[in-house]
């Protein structure tokens, strides 16, 4: 067993130096070359090191803690710490957040579960019941509820509302278009082709003031939609469209005989999408929308413009107040948004490949 266990570390020391040497190290130029870009980086990475860890300011919390405005102040990031995750969300009622997104959570942990018993009722009440109920809490005015303005909704919070009800609304209206688009109805095929390619040729910054500006002289009188809701629904009309197409990828990658297959059971042409046919597009199209996803999750900083102040837009209130003026102050609370962003699309995509590895195990197996 030992002279197994050294041998398999010889092959990998064997490894990591042939790759060296082929790559790095084949000749006294390569050789040159990499020293002398290895040796830069090294110091980068010490300048960097200083920078964020030994030259910071990292102790107290208030603007007194950061006297050097040029060093990096993380006594900004602690201090405006609620502000960063709620916005300007009453303090009084952070518990109404704080119980709806643990809510969340915990149903997609339980989903995440494989033998989770009622898996299907938990995916059912996450997809169809639980946003409606989310969002009833979060906003209130009514069974007791203090209610809570849009308008004082920000950072984090607003980040994850946007996100998930986007993208709950979108997928749905997706699915829908692209099944539309192969459609037997010339009609209804046209039509939905029409839809999907010209509100993809339209950026999304123009997509959003049209909405903001326009959507309310559509609206009868007695029908107010506020900024957040006209802003989300111009997200949904763009990233439903973008799904549209990667369902619809899916959807043409599969052969003929599925669809055989499910008329031959006796399904009719609902049953046999929805058992049959939706399914294996979806995992198909999974890579796809994980990657809309991402791209959505990201692009909810754009609501700056339009006077909504997600968790990047936070950041920059809470930078131009006069007690916390400063270079170091700034880079502090970017650099924070741009860890917070890469984690977070990191994690997502590392969850879709492990759903992605076990979704072909499973269609492996069932081959």
């Amino acid at each position: 067993m030992a002279s197994e266990l050294t041998t398999s570390a010889a092959r990998q020391r064997a490894g990591l130096s042939g790759w060296l040497r082929r790559n790095l190290f084949s000749s006294w130029w390569n050789a040159a070359v990499s020293l002398v870009l290895l040796g830069l980086l090294a110091m980068l990475a010490v300048r960097l090191f200083q920078w964020l860890i030994i030259d910071a300011q990292w102790a107290g919390s208030a603007p007194s803690a950061c006297a050097d405005t040029t060093s990096l102040c993380w006594p900004f990031v602690r201090a405006r710490w609620p502000q960063f995750l709620y916005g300007l969300y009453p303090s009084e009622e952070v518990w109404r957040v704080n119980l709806g997104l643990a809510a969340g959570a915990l149903l997609g942990a339980a989903l995440a579960v494989r033998r989770m018993p009622a898996r299907r009722w938990i995916a059912a009440f996450l997809l169809l019941a639980y946003p409606p109920l989310a969002w009833w809490l979060f906003r209130g005015g009514t069974w007791g509820l203090t209610p809570v303005q849009t308008s004082l909704w920000g950072g984090f919070f607003l980040t994850l509302v946007v996100t998930g009800s986007v993208f709950w609304v979108s997928l749905l209206a997706g699915v829908l278009l692209a099944l539309g688009r192969q459609s037997r109805l010339a009609l209804v095929r046209q039509a939905c082709t029409v839809w999907i390619e010209f509100w993809r040729a339209v950026p999304v910054l123009v997509l959003l003031f049209v909405v903001i500006i326009m959507l309310p002289l559509f609206l009868p009188a007695n029908i107010e939609i506020d900024k957040l809701g006209r802003a989300m629904i111009a997200f949904a009309i763009l990233m439903s469209t973008y799904l549209a197409e990667a369902v619809r990828g899916g959807l043409q990658s599969l052969s003929a005989g599925q669809y055989e297959a499910a008329r031959a059971l006796g399904l009719n042409w609902r049953q046999s999408r929805l058992h049959v046919v939706l399914p294996q597009a979806l995992a198909v199209s999974l890579p796809q929308i994980t990657s809309n996803f991402i791209g959505l999750f990201k692009e909810t900083t754009v609501l700056l413009v339009i006077g909504l102040f997600d968790l990047l837009g936070e950041v920059q209130r809470a930078a131009s107040d006069p007690q916390w003026l400063g270079t170091g102050t700034t880079a502090a609370g970017y650099i924070f948004v741009a860890v917070f962003f890469w984690t977070a699309c990191f994690c997502l995509s590392r969850a879709s490949s492990r759903l992605e590895r076990r979704i072909t195990r499973y269609r492996a197996a069932a081959t």
